[in-house]
Formats: structure tokens, C-alpha cells, sequence
């Protein structure tokens, strides 16, 4: 696929890290030669200087022929700009823009052939307070992820010492629990990838990856750690449009203060939210946090533009005795840095992103597609299509398709059914099956795999 993709910022350039190597044709423009230059010495990439939204660079990018364009500077006029060139000038197939702005991405008819040709909006606000919001509702949550509407998820946990599992083969798992049905799609040991088996023994610290009904999720986190209750108070830094979309989403749920900086800002906020307690100061102020009662809180969240900020207000807040704390970090340099010590988990919205971005990427009818341990792996959900003769998958038990290495089914959903992936599962035409794939060259011949041909041999 001969892609275009327009700001080689964290995003941008995150993107074409991900897709350079699956055998796609890219091309990266910007203002910034010295960011290009930094991407091409790195990767297979073409790179063009220049606006991306003029029509003389695009044409020098190649995007006579084009298959995307996906725009991802920091303006969303821009993007929007680029988005219309794309169409009027080039007939560009596919047209994806982040749009940062809810007073352009809540106008229904903005967005349209008629008016502004954008095929697919991504927000990183919104992704990234969905990604927050699910952690919350999660307590002892790494990772959170939807399938299919929410009826199934796939979490990561780290597994602790005297949790029921842990010294214990997998196979035990269903023992501990018969009326719980679930799978372990992939385990992280010391930042090495392990294919579960049935003999895989769990070790304490191990990431554990694992797929089930929703409802059923926190009776599986019970057997791999102490089970945390369920989070009541919150306490974010900064009102920024993350801070203040997740404040709106949780405070009917949750006891929320929200500690922001500047007096005018703190108006707005007073204004927009109906439960939330907004209080004027800075997250890195010892006093503003005792003040916000930080020491019974159950989960900091600093949410900031300003990494150093995020980080200090996170080791503040848990030194004073915050329970949990989450710490928003654009610098991928600080996430492995920081998490795991004082700062529970590190956000990084690239990542959180990338997922939206991919999943209109991916070849075959993918639905969604989440960048796990910050890239290392890919959780796919994808739709079998056709019959036993023109699909690879349909009408095959789960132990006869032939996946690629490191790759694992953990759960097909069919109608409303959830049926978590055991050998006899049959796959069926419509379903949808959940696929951990952790060797990332590998995505490609996932994607061929879910690819219906006129004859299957």
C-alpha cells in the first residue's frame, strides 16, 4: 500500500516506525528536514520537505497514486486543508485526519464528500481518556482493551507474590476456576515475550496478558494478584482538553477533584462540569495536593502537556500517599524509564493512538487494532469472511489454522457469544476472532490470513 503521511511528529513518525517494515510503501512530509532526516537514517522511509497541505508537495510525494494519506500535524485546519487537496486534486482512495478540536469533530455535517472529504476522524483526546477511563475501571489494570462492543476485553496484569497462580502451571487456571472461562494470550517476563502453554509456569512480576467476557474479568485478575478494591476517589492534574474530558466522562461515578493552573481555565471548567471539584494551583505544589486530601486518594492522574511536570506531580502525589498514579508522558524515552517504580503506569498518547490508526491501515476486515506494551505486540480484532473453500479460516477448528509464529487466537465472538479460543473451536463466517500477535513482521500474513481469495487450496 503506498501511503502518505503528512507531520513526522511522535505520531507521524510513530506510524511510519510501525509500517515501514510491513511492507508498505511510505512517505513522510514536514517542515522539520531535521526530523526527516532522523526518521529516513532509521527507517525505509521516503521523505519530503515542505507543507504537506500544497498541492506542488504532494505532487512530489507521489500522491498522483496514493492509497492513503493520513494527516497528523499538530493543526487540524491543516489537516483539514490536506484532506481536501487529497480529494479534489488527487481522488485519494482514503483520507484520514486527527482533529483535535470538539468544535469541529462534534459538527456531524462538517465531515463529508459535500464538505470536508475526510473518510475517518482520530481524536488522541479521546483515545486517550477511553484508554484512562478503563484503567480506572479497572483497578489493577496495566492495559485495558474492547472487542466487539465492549463484551470482551484483554487485560494485563502483573502477577504478584501470593497470587493463587503464581508458582503454577497455566493448565490450573481452570481448575481455580470451572465456571470461568478465559485464555492467557501472551506472557512478558523481564521484557521477553513467552507463547503461553499449558505447562508455563507463572512467576511472580510476570506481565500477564490475558482475554475474557468482561463480566468476568475480575474474578481472573483475582487469580494472578491481590484483588484492589474498587477506586473511588480521583484526583487529576491539569484541565487541559485530556483533563477535562476524562473529569466529564468518571464524575458521575467517581469523587473528582481536578487541580488546575491558570485562574480563567479554572472559570471554564467550574462552568462545564457539574460535579467535579475544580481547584486553582499546580500539581507539582505540595500544599495543592495535601489540600486536594492527595493522601487518601485512590488514583492520581497527571495529565499535563509537560512531561517533567507529570512525572515530579506523579512522585509528589504518591509520596504523599496516593494509591495508584498514572502519568501521562509524550517522550517515549520516559515511559520505560518511569513505570514500574513510583509511577504506576505510564500513558504514552503515541501509542494509545497508533491503535486507532492502524486499525484503518490493516489490510482484510480488521475492527480494531491496539498497540500493546507500548509496540512491542498488537492485539487484532478481525471478521472471517466466505466459506471453507475461499477462506483460510472459516470452517476450520482453531488447532488447524495455520497461524504465523507468536501469533494466538484468544477469543471468537459470534452474535452476542463470546466462546474463548480452545483447539475445537470452529471458526464460523461473521464471527469475530481476537488475536494477540507479539512478532510484529508477522502482521502481514495475518492480515493474508483473513484475506478471502476466489479459491482456497
Amino acid at each position: 500500500m503506498k501511503i502518505i503521511i503528512l507531520g513526522a511528529g511522535q505520531v507521524g513518525g510513530t506510524l511510519a516506525e510501525n509500517l515501514a517494515g510491513e511492507q508498505n510503501d511510505i512517505t513522510i512530509i514536514d517542515t522539520n528536514a531535521a526530523r526527516l532526516a532522523e526518521l529516513s537514517d532509521r527507517l525505509d522511509i521516503r521523505t519530503v520537505a515542505g507543507k504537506g497541505s500544497y498541492p506542488s508537495v504532494r505532487r512530489q510525494a507521489g500522491a498522483e497514486d496514493a492509497d492513503m494519506l493520513i494527516a497528523v500535524t499538530n493543526s487540524d485546519e491543516v489537516n483539514m486543508v490536506a484532506c481536501q487537496v487529497a480529494y479534489t486534486l488527487f481522488r485519494t482512495p482514503s483520507k484520514i485526519a486527527r482533529i483535535r478540536t470538539a468544535n469541529y469533530t462534534q459538527r456531524e455535517k462538517l465531515f463529508s464528500a459535500d464538505a470536508i472529504p475526510i473518510d475517518v476522524i482520530i481524536s488522541p483526546e479521546q483515545v486517550v481518556t477511553d484508554y484512562i477511563k478503563r484503567l480506572i475501571e479497572t483497578p489493577g489494570s496495566l492495559q485495558v482493551v474492547n472487542f466487539a462492543s465492549g463484551r470482551v476485553q484483554l487485560v494485563a496484569v502483573r502477577a504478584y507474590y501470593g497470587g493463587p497462580l503464581v508458582g503454577n502451571e497455566l493448565r490450573q487456571l481452570r481448575k481455580h476456576m470451572p465456571n470461568v472461562d478465559t485464555r492467557v494470550a501472551a506472557i512478558f517476563r523481564r521484557d521477553r515475550p513467552i507463547l503461553p502453554e499449558g505447562n508455563t509456569v507463572i512467576e511472580a512480576d510476570d506481565e500477564v496478558f490475558f482475554i475474557a467476557a468482561r463480566n468476568d474479568i475480575r474474578a481472573v485478575m483475582s487469580e494472578l494478584r491481590r484483588l484492589e478494591h474498587s477506586y473511588r476517589r480521583v484526583v487529576i492534574a491539569g484541565g487541559g482538553n485530556i483533563g477535562y474530558r476524562l473529569s466529564k466522562a468518571i464524575e458521575q461515578r467517581y469523587n473528582v477533584k481536578l487541580i488546575e493552573r491558570n485562574e480563567d481555565r479554572c472559570e471554564l471548567l467550574s462552568a462545564q462540569l457539574s460535579r467535579t471539584v475544580v481547584l486553582q494551583g499546580s500539581g507539582t505544589d505540595r500544599d495543592r495536593l495535601l489540600k486536594a486530601n492527595i493522601e487518601n486518594t485512590d488514583v492520581f492522574c497527571a495529565l499535563t502537556n509537560d512531561d517533567e511536570a507529570n512525572i515530579m506531580s506523579s512522585l509528589l502525589a504518591k509520596r504523599l500517599g496516593a494509591r495508584k498514579v498514572m502519568t501521562l508522558i509524550s517522550n517515549p524515552a520516559y515511559v520505560d524509564l518511569v513505570q514500574g517504580h513510583d509511577i504506576d503506569i505510564a500513558i504514552s498518547p503515541q501509542q494509545a493512538t497508533i491503535g486507532s490508526l492502524l486499525t484503518h491501515v490493516r489490510r482484510g476486515d480488521i475492527v480494531n487494532v491496539y498497540s500493546l506494551r507500548r509496540g512491542a505486540a498488537e492485539a487484532i480484532e478481525a471478521i472471517a469472511h466466505g466459506d471453507a473453500k475461499s477462506s483460510k479460516v472459516v470452517g476450520r477448528a482453531i488447532e488447524d489454522i495455520d497461524l504465523p509464529e507468536g501469533t494466538t487466537i484468544g477469543a471468537v465472538v459470534r452474535g452476542e457469544k463470546v466462546l474463548i479460543a480452545h483447539d475445537d473451536v470452529v471458526i464460523e463466517a461473521d464471527d469475530h476472532v481476537i488475536l494477540f500477535v507479539m512478532d510484529k513482521r508477522r502482521i502481514r500474513d495475518v492480515e493474508k490470513l483473513f484475506q478471502v481469495g476466489f479459491t482456497f487450496f
